[in-house]
């Protein structure tokens, strides 16, 4: 069971989703480099054991204005 890991967002979950099994992070719709130009974002993960074991990493997307 330790290595049933689940992931979670702490911040910016209204733009970006994590899949709660594999961890991955998607977008759930566009960004616009003019609004905000870097987002940074905390990522949780906990096991399944007993005691269950956390961590925490902060993840920093930054938006390229690659238009101009």
């Amino acid at each position: 069971t330790n290595r049933n890991i689940s992931y979670s967002l702490q911040d910016g979950s209204d733009i970006f989703t994590i899949d709660r099994n594999s961890g991955q992070i998607s977008l759930r719709g566009d960004l616009d480099f003019e609004d905000v130009g870097v987002y940074r974002l905390q990522v949780d993960a906990a096991d399944q054991g007993n005691p269950p074991l956390s961590g925490h990493c902060k993840v920093v997307v930054e938006v390229l204005d690659v238009n101009d």
